[in-house]
């Protein structure tokens, strides 16, 4: 993905970082943006292969009367268990990889996002040109979580706990958005790596 193909940038985040109100923001511009948890989303559907991976992996309990993958359930399993939750990107990850590559081939923009929420954790910057990483401080994610998803403030904590430390995000990243202030905050920062990516891709 890299040399003379079109420039791309690995959006990730630690959740309720609002990496999603930053990928809108670049869609505004015109940018192409390809979304892992769409694709993720998309890949389970009845008769699937990635749907029968996971139902040899996890059992009948994983699916519903209708063939239809239990998502709940299956967030469950994945939290409480960390072996579980390994197995499940074996499955999953490799195929989101192949799709990934088949929309990148397919942009004429000068330069593509590749949203991936688990980009670092699951290697995904090997195949992006750069990483872009959206912060907030944990108490703004925190409230936003509560706000977003109705869990409790352990919850929520438990949640973040659960995530790469954001100093290891930052380390790791090639450009930073602050995500903490406001809305016209956010698109000044937006616009300002746009011309920058625009620039790089040249």
């Amino acid at each position: 993905m890299s040399g003379k193909a079109t420039l791309t940038i690995g959006l990730t985040g630690g959740i309720a970082g609002g990496k999603t109100e930053v990928a809108n923001r670049f869609a505004d511009l015109g940018v192409p943006i390809i979304d892992t948890d769409r694709i993720a989303h998309g890949l389970v559907t009845e008769g699937s292969e990635a749907l029968a991976g996971i139902h040899a992996a996890f059992g009948p309990d994983a699916l519903d009367d209708e063939g239809q993958l239990r998502r709940g359930w299956l967030r469950r399993r994945i939290f409480d268990d960390p072996e579980a939750k390994h197995v499940l990107e074996d499955i999953l990850h490799p195929l989101i990889r192949d799709r990934v590559t088949d929309l990148r081939a397919r942009v004429t923009a000068s330069y593509c996002i590749v949203v991936a929420p688990l980009l670092f954790e699951t290697g995904f910057e090997a195949v992006v040109d750069r990483v872009l990483t959206v912060v907030a401080q944990p108490e703004t994610r925190i409230q936003r979580l509560m706000a977003r998803d109705g869990v409790s403030e352990s919850e929520a904590r438990a949640a973040l706990s659960a995530q790469l430390a954001p100093d290891e995000r930052r380390a790791r990243a090639d450009d930073i958005i602050e995500n903490d202030g406001d809305l016209s905050g956010l698109n000044r920062q937006v616009r300002a790596l746009h011309q920058h990516y625009l620039s790089l891709a040249g």
